[in-house]
């Protein structure tokens, strides 16, 4: 369980956890995000629900995770909170550009995009594994 001493542990692991299971999920159904993507520019309540929960999970990142400016990745997971929060609220702002945007960035390499997710995400399970023997 999570506390105030191991947090920034807590939260990499979980944002780590998340990355390794979404490629996963392009991997196991190649287009997956594309698709997802589609839906969502189709669906202004979609947009509406994923920009708020979006943005609500950034904001929480941001303001629980401790803030240390002597330690890159309370840093960085802070720095990744305040990004989530700006994600919600420009899917709320303008989904269908924000989305737009998106759809071309993923392109057709979602299997490249897969692979770094879960290439990304080990790492960051690794980083928050660390840390939490460390604390």
């Amino acid at each position: 369980m999570g506390n105030a001493g191991n947090i920034t542990g807590w939260i990499t692991f979980f944002i780590g956890l998340y990355a390794v299971a979404a490629g996963i999920g392009e991997l196991r159904r190649p287009g997956f995000w594309a698709r997802m993507v589609q839906e969502f520019r189709e669906s202004s309540a979609l947009q509406f629900l994923a920009g708020f929960v979006t943005l609500a999970i950034g904001a929480t990142i941001y303001l629980v995770n401790p803030w240390n400016p002597a330690d890159p990745l309370s840093i960085l997971i802070t720095v990744l909170g305040a990004w989530i929060f700006v994600e919600g609220a420009l899917i709320l702002a303008m989904g269908d550009r924000f989305l737009a945007f998106a759809g071309k960035l993923m392109g057709n390499g979602n299997r490249v995009w897969a692979g770094f997710s879960i290439a990304l995400g080990l790492a960051t399970l690794f980083a928050a594994l660390v840390r939490l023997q460390m604390g």
